[in-house]
């Protein structure tokens, strides 16, 4: 019996059944592995679109930590060490102390009387540790009520020369008076007396330093009709007087820098006046060439004073007895205007006065005295 085979048919070609993914090498690896009319062709599309099952996956075994290498320091870097941040510790200043004239030591001194005021300021030099400065006001000078004794005392090389002429000017100015003669003589003595006096008092080791003064006599008449002013000054400490508004400077200061002063030095044996950085100074030290005290410049400084007498009249109104730490940063007339303007008072003026002075830039102490001319004294 012979049988007729389809070509292509399945089931005698069982070279036609391949596994998923076999290549077909009569059809090629890209056609389909089973023809379309093909019975087992649905196991294999069930077998390709089936996933594989997972797989379970081995765990891994715990390796053991790596030894860790110990790392190696870096070489620190040499830097500059920086400066230390040094912030000041803020220190309230204490306040100033107001005490009277009688040497106590204090920062500030204010004094207020009967027809006068006083006050003084240390200066803020770098060197300055105490004020140097004096001044005194002794209305019935030697219980006499008709005197009265206004003086300011500039020290320089400590205060131990002002403070005495403070302490004892009144005194000394009262025992002269009481001997009699002309008023100026018994201030040119009074004057020459206080520095010898406090030469002697300073004993063996000799006195350091020595002041410039400044002094109005006030003089009344028996009457009360008439008043003078005698004014004296060694040094560069200043008298000026107020007369219907206009300054009069009653003293002259005593500079190494006037030909006079510096003629009358280098006639004397020894004296010389030399110009330091464009300051005159006595022997090269001194800038002033009178005043109390400075025993290592004796002869060429000298006690005696310079003195006048001036007549009170109706004009005359005020009078300002200074240290040079005002006049130097304040003018004649503009200290008379601005205590004439004054609406405090005379204490008011005095300290108006030295605050101008301070906010100027002077590092000197300051003191000012101020004089009512028209108060009766008694």
């Amino acid at each position: 019996m012979s049988c007729a085979v389809a070509p292509g048919s399945p089931v005698f070609s069982p070279s036609r059944l391949l596994l998923p993914g076999a290549p077909d090498h009569h059809h090629g690896a890209s056609s389909s592995p089973f023809l379309p009319a093909s019975p087992l062709r649905f196991f294999a599309l069930r077998a390709r679109i089936r996933p594989d099952p997972p797989c379970a996956k081995p765990q891994a075994q715990p390796q053991p930590p790596a030894p860790t290498a110990t790392p190696t320091p870096a070489p620190a870097l040499k830097r500059r060490r920086p400066a230390p941040l040094l912030v000041p510790v803020a220190v309230p200043a204490p306040p100033p102390v107001l005490a009277a004239a009688n040497g106590a030591t204090a920062d500030e001194v204010a004094e207020q009387g009967e027809g006068f005021a006083a006050y003084c300021r240390k200066g803020k030099g770098r060197k300055r540790v105490e004020m140097e400065d004096r001044h005194v006001a002794a209305v019935a000078l030697g219980g006499d009520r008709a005197h009265a004794l206004f003086g300011v005392f500039d020290g320089h090389g400590g205060k131990g020369a002002a403070e005495f002429a403070a302490g004892n000017m009144a005194r000394i100015m009262a025992e002269e008076l009481k001997r009699g003669g002309a008023v100026e003589e018994a201030a040119r003595r009074a004057y020459l007396r206080t520095d010898e006096e406090f030469s002697a008092d300073a004993g063996a080791e000799g006195p350091s330093g020595g002041a410039c003064c400044v002094t109005a006599l006030l003089r009344e008449s028996d009457d009360r009709r008439r008043r003078q002013l005698v004014v004296s000054g060694a040094g560069d400490c200043r008298a000026v007087l107020s007369r219907g508004g206009r300054a009069e400077a009653l003293t002259e200061d005593h500079r190494a820098s006037r030909r006079d002063e510096r003629d009358r030095i280098e006639a004397l044996r020894g004296g010389l006046v030399v110009n330091c950085r464009g300051v005159w100074r006595v022997q090269g030290s001194l800038a002033v060439t009178r005043g109390i005290g400075d025993a290592h410049l004796k002869p060429w400084v000298v006690a005696e004073p310079d003195t006048a007498t001036v007549d009170v009249d109706d004009r005359c109104e005020l009078l300002i007895l200074a240290s040079d730490g005002l006049w130097d940063k304040v003018g004649n007339q503009e200290a008379v205007d601005v205590a004439a303007a004054c609406s405090g008072g005379l204490p008011a003026a005095c300290r108006r006065l030295v605050e101008m002075a301070a906010a100027r830039g002077s590092t000197d102490d300051i003191s000012v005295l101020v004089v009512q001319l028209q108060r009766p004294l008694r």
